[in-house]
């Protein structure tokens, strides 16, 4: 089992549904895309690039799906969060209900535009 795997499922349960919900999402709008494991978190790559992040904040108790030119993101940027960071922007989670696929979907097939 891959790292990023390992750290997905070792995620107390609520973090675990996002974060396997995020996985399948992301996966399916970019097959090309690989997970691994950089910086202590789940990392997708495109192209042998960074493209995108997931982290679960236990302290804020969230999970972040975190985009490294979010801030040349210019759909939907009242749903995506920059918490003081100089280039990404990320989609914040607190349940799997706020999960929008449509938002979400949006926001991917733009990041891989600019990426």
């Amino acid at each position: 089992m891959k790292p990023a795997e390992v750290y997905i499922l070792n995620q107390p349960e609520i973090y675990r549904e996002i974060l396997l919900n995020l996985q399948v999402i992301i996966e399916n709008a970019l097959p090309e895309a690989d997970l691994h494991f950089k910086w202590n978190v789940p990392y997708y790559y495109l192209n042998n690039k960074p493209f995108c992040f997931l982290n679960a904040s236990h302290k804020g108790k969230f999970v972040d799906l975190a985009f490294n030119k979010g801030y040349q993101l210019q759909q939907h940027i009242e749903y995506l969060n920059g918490d003081n960071r100089n280039t990404f922007k990320s989609l914040r989670y607190f349940s799997i209900e706020e999960i929008d696929v449509r938002i979400l979907h949006d926001v991917i097939l733009e990041a891989q535009s600019l990426h």
